[in-house]
């Protein structure tokens, strides 16, 4: 029997909260959280309604899925975002020990890797999953704000 539980989608499942927040007048960043195929955490940005910096959608889902879990660490779970994460998200999903990240677009201006952000040694990242659809909804957001 073939597992349906691929990278793409969970991602789509992210993508979906993403496209939320996008609805929301949120930069478009969807994340989901997965531990053994199940979904603990399912969030996006929410900067604006919170007027918090910090409520990226990664750092919504780990306060969501630590709270799950009901420990810090996320050791064994996979953080699918629609977006590279930032260099804030970066700490934060270090000092998690996230086991695995997925994410969609990459951000080659505000992303972790070309800010020099680290993520634990033994995290696994994949990018480039859904990356066209990811990017485009960005892309399209900052379009419509600039009108």
């Amino acid at each position: 029997m073939e597992n349906i539980f691929t990278d793409e989608y969970f991602m789509k499942k992210a993508f979906q909260e993403a496209q939320a927040a996008f609805d929301k007048g949120e930069i478009p960043v969807g994340a989901v959280i997965v531990v053994d195929n199940k979904v603990i955490a399912r969030t996006h940005n929410l900067t604006e309604m919170l007027t918090d910096v910090t409520a990226h959608a990664e750092m919504q889902g780990i306060t969501a899925a630590a709270n799950f879990l009901g420990g810090k660490y996320l050791t064994g779970c996979t953080l699918y975002v629609t977006l590279e994460p930032c260099q804030m998200c970066a700490g934060a999903l270090y000092w998690s020990q996230i086991s695995k990240i997925v994410f969609g677009a990459t951000d080659d201006q505000r992303g972790y890797r070309a800010m020099g952000g680290k993520l634990h040694p033994k995290t696994v990242v994949i990018g480039g999953i859904m990356e066209e659809e990811c990017g485009n909804l960005v892309k399209d957001f900052f379009k419509q704000r600039r009108k």
